[in-house]
């Protein structure tokens, strides 16, 4: 498992009786950039969830860098999510604090660092996200691809070895979406960042992914892995090339 990032091993989704996916298993590599895919209502989300700590997974286990995550104690649970930042659909920025405080933070709730340092970090990771000079901006004064810009600054604050991210392109148009696209392989490449998303966007499926999953409503489980290129090209069943090639027979 040296090279794995994340793995997931007999992963069962369940709410109550209702069973989203089972027999789900996956392997991250290290720099991958990562790509849930599948149908609206498949449990994409709830398997990010699983994922991130949130929702305990009904069966199964689920490896994060090298560690049994649900057999961890809470403390060493809070370790291992500490390498580890997400952007939520929506930014998630708290309305009431600039970009500078909502950046400072994780920082500030994480760190002994001087408030100096937390100054230089936040300015820092404004500008690689193409924010500087915005710090002193409340969310409700810029524009919906600065909010998410903001966000990610904010994931990025405590320099995570694996970032998450929700339908990063969610209600941004396509130039918007484009940059993020961008963004998040200028971050995967110069900082080898592992990056895992969930997205139904072809246009960013295609620019960003290396390595994906297909969760396939009609089996409750994955259908498909690999290069979403390679998958198009040689689709193993009807519902890959339909959901890849945008709704062809």
């Amino acid at each position: 498992m040296n090279n794995i990032c994340i793995k997931g091993e007999k992963i069962e989704v369940a709410y109550g009786s209702n069973v989203l996916m089972r027999e789900v298993d996956f392997e991250i590599n290290k720099g991958d950039v990562f790509i849930i895919m599948g149908g609206s209502g498949c449990g994409k989300s709830s398997l990010m969830r699983v994922m991130t700590g949130l929702k305990e997974p009904s069966k199964g286990k689920v490896w994060i860098l090298a560690k049994d995550f649900y057999a961890q104690d809470d403390e060493n649970k809070k370790l291992i999510m500490r390498d580890c930042g997400i952007l939520y659909q929506s930014g998630a920025l708290f309305s009431s604090m600039t970009l500078a405080e909502n950046v400072a933070l994780p920082l500030q709730e994480y760190t002994d660092y001087s408030p100096d340092m937390i100054a230089d970090l936040v300015e820092l990771k404004l500008a690689l996200v193409g924010l500087r000079g915005y710090g002193d901006f409340y969310p409700s004064e810029i524009s919906g691809g600065m909010k998410k810009r903001a966000g990610l600054a904010r994931a990025l604050a405590l320099d995570p070895k694996i970032l998450y991210f929700d339908e990063p392109s969610a209600g941004l148009d396509p130039v918007s979406s484009k940059l993020l696209d961008d963004l998040i392989l200028e971050i995967n490449q110069s900082l080898g960042t592992t990056i895992v998303v969930i997205t139904h966007e072809l246009s960013s499926i295609f620019a960003i992914g290396n390595n994906s999953i297909f969760i396939d409503t009609d089996i409750k489980g994955v259908s498909a892995k690999g290069n979403p290129k390679d998958l198009l090209k040689n689709p193993p069943n009807q519902n890959v090339y339909r959901f890849l090639s945008g709704g062809k027979e």
